[in-house]
């Protein structure tokens, strides 16, 4: 498993929104200008390659926008949802 931060939330990816914008849950949120986005090999992609529905971990910055996205491998959901965490 790859770290995730500890201070993460998890949410499911809305709808394909416009940069910067993305829409995690029912909340359309701002993406910093250095947000770094993590498929589920671990591989930094673009916004436009996020895919509706996938659970992801996120971080954000102090002013509320996200700062980092983890596409969750079906290994990490299951280990998340056994821990009761998130």
């Amino acid at each position: 498993m790859r770290f995730l931060p500890p201070n993460g939330e998890r949410g499911t990816l809305g709808p394909t929104q416009n940069f910067p914008a993305v829409a995690i849950g029912k909340n359309i949120l701002r993406l910093t200008p250095g947000a770094r986005i993590y498929d589920r090999d671990n591989r930094t992609i673009v916004h436009a390659q996020l895919p509706p529905g996938a659970e992801v971990v996120y971080s954000r910055d102090q002013a509320g926008y996200v700062q980092r996205i983890y596409l969750l491998t079906e290994q990490e959901l299951f280990v998340l949802k056994q821990a009761g965490k998130r």
